[in-house]
């Protein structure tokens, strides 16, 4: 019987290595994303995933609308924002 633990302990060592330095990480990056998207309000400053830096004046559930300069307002999906400026 400890011949065959034995022989699966790199397996499991594999798998936890993996959990560890992937999944892991992974989950904590897509929650804090996910609670920087719900956090989103009028007025911000944001920067899109393409590189568009504007203000938000308007945001719904899915959609948000961004002021990028004078009379020019984009609607973009709310996905779409990379990062908030402080």
């Amino acid at each position: 019987m400890p011949e065959q633990l034995a022989g699966f302990l790199p397996v499991i060592v594999i798998l936890a290595v993996f959990y560890f330095f992937m999944i892991r990480p992974q989950q904590k990056q897509r929650k804090e994303r996910a609670e920087m998207l719900d956090s989103l309000n009028k007025g911000d400053k944001i920067v899109t995933i393409g590189g568009i830096y504007g203000t938000l004046i308007d945001v719904k559930e899915d959609t948000i609308k961004l002021r990028v300069a004078d009379k020019v307002e984009l609607t973009m999906s709310r996905e779409s924002v990379g990062y908030k400026k402080d």
